[in-house]
């Protein structure tokens, strides 16, 4: 008996592991009579409800080459090469940080997850090599305030990249700030077409940015502003076109942007600022103008800007602002000059007459070349203008031999008879 006593535990525990094991990996339990197989699953069904119990939900998995805090929810994939937008990003991501890949194309819908990005805020895309910007691009982003493609070589950029593949049925985009600095690709990858326009295209196409309160376009060579490039940016109150070559602001408008604060257009190639353009920012209630490192040439044309500057507080650092032509007035401060400086010189400047000189030079050659060829062929020409003078002059007897005809009544008699 004390032998059978002691065998009858341990044989229970070891049908009670043997179930719990089948049914963990088979889901039904192999027993000879129905008594063990009830009494069986009754004291495995507990251990199994607390194991599922007492496991932890999975993590949210954090891409491959990226670094994940979901505490401070971030994702950055800084500098990894990646060919594309990660598949894998959790959803909890608010700061995305993709700098420094290979990325070369962002297609239509390239954030589209299930779930969705819902509470994505910030995105910087800069120096990832991006080439193109297709439609749609930044679609399904609803919570996108910030953006940043600085630094990317954007050969095309759609007009739709921020408004959706359907513009005409698309929401208003939800950015707030918008970085687009130094994004101008090279000279070889321009395809033919306006690079200022193409990226005014972008961003009045579907008049999705009229939230916009911040856009940087520095650093992109812009030589001209587009008519509308602001047509469509009503609420924007930071605008910086710094470092650019824009040599006049004539054909652009500031006047709807009447909530902008500042305006930065420092270390262009400005040379004066018309009428029109001061009456438009002295329009603005709140704006703040940097000019800072234009080259302003001081002549009569520069004489209304002076007298503007002289009355307004639009501009920031106005004391600062010099002339840099003609050499005469090299240096000499804006805010220091009269009337009587300004003054436009009637003689040509140098590069002009230079440009005179050598136009005069290349039409005396053009003139010896000519003579050259008279000289060269003066035998020919003698010979023709011999063979002219001998048509011309049979011509005029026949045209002589027949007036006198004409004139003497016997002759025209005696022509008449003959004829007879």
């Amino acid at each position: 008996m004390p032998g059978g006593c002691s065998r009858g535990p341990a044989a229970g525990d070891g049908r009670l592991r043997l179930a719990r094991l089948a049914l963990v990996l088979l889901g039904w339990v192999s027993s000879s009579s129905p008594t063990s197989s009830a009494s069986s699953f009754s004291s495995s069904a507990p251990y199994l409800a607390s194991a599922a119990s007492a496991q932890p939900p999975l993590p949210d998995q954090c891409p491959a080459l990226c670094e994940c805090s979901e505490a401070a929810r971030t994702v950055k994939c800084v500098n990894r090469n990646l060919t594309e937008v990660p598949t894998d990003l959790p959803p909890y991501v608010r700061n995305l940080f993709l700098t420094g890949n290979q990325l070369a194309v962002l297609p239509a819908g390239a954030f589209a997850r299930r779930p969705p990005l819902a509470e994505l805020a910030a995105l910087n895309l800069s120096g990832s090599s991006l080439d193109e910007v297709r439609a749609g691009a930044f679609e399904h982003l609803p919570s996108l305030r910030q953006l940043d493609l600085s630094h990317n070589p954007l050969a095309y950029l759609s007009p739709f990249a921020f408004s959706g593949s359907n513009a005409s049925i698309s929401a208003p985009s939800p950015l707030v700030e918008l970085i687009l600095n130094h994004i101008v690709p090279p000279d070889d990858k321009r395809q033919n077409r306006s690079f200022e326009g193409m990226v005014a295209a972008a961003l009045v196409a579907g008049r999705a940015l009229q939230g916009l309160h911040r856009l940087e376009l520095a650093s992109n060579h812009f030589i001209y502003l587009p008519r509308d490039v602001l047509a469509q940016l009503p609420s924007l109150r930071y605008l910086d076109l710094s470092n650019n070559s824009l040599v006049s602001l004539t054909y652009v408008s500031f006047r709807n942007l009447t909530h902008l604060e500042s305006l930065h257009l420092e270390d262009n190639a400005l040379k004066v600022l018309h009428n029109g353009t001061l009456a438009e920012l002295q329009g603005l209630p709140h704006v703040r103008v940097f000019l800072d490192s234009n080259p302003w040439v001081c002549d009569c044309h520069m004489a209304d800007m002076v007298t503007w500057l002289k009355q307004t507080e639009v501009v920031q650092g106005k004391d600062r602002l010099t002339c840099a032509f003609p050499e005469k007035m090299r240096n000499r401060v804006l805010l220091e000059l009269n009337s009587a400086d300004l003054d436009c010189d009637p003689i040509l400047p140098p590069s002009l007459q230079t440009s005179y000189v050598f136009l005069g030079i290349v039409l005396a050659l053009i003139g010896a070349i000519f003579l050259l060829v008279l000289y060269l062929n003066r035998k020919g020409i003698k010979k023709w203008m011999h063979n002219i003078r001998d048509a011309c002059r049979d011509h005029m007897e026949g045209y002589h031999y027949r007036y006198e005809i004409n004139a003497d009544p016997r002759l025209t008699n005696l022509s008449s008879n003959s004829d007879v």
